[in-house]
């Protein structure tokens, strides 16, 4: 039977954690606010295209139906 070596993991101290974050803070880039416009705009415009594609889809469902049952 083979044994298993544990291994016990040392607290990490609070300090190096903050370090490690400010450390990835840094490496983010951050978009310019024209990109961030155009980026909102892209997802906001999808969004409602597709809300009316479900909602249609929807409305067609229900109304086959409807046809179907009465």
């Amino acid at each position: 039977m083979a044994e298993t070596k544990q291994t016990e993991s040392k607290p990490v101290a609070k300090k190096s954690f903050f370090k490690g974050v400010k450390s990835e803070w840094r490496k983010i880039t951050w978009p310019s606010k024209m990109v961030l416009v155009k980026e909102t705009a892209a997802v906001i415009v999808i969004s409602v295209v597709l809300g009316g594609v479900i909602a249609l889809l929807d409305a067609a469902i229900k109304l086959g139906l409807d046809k179907i049952i009465i």
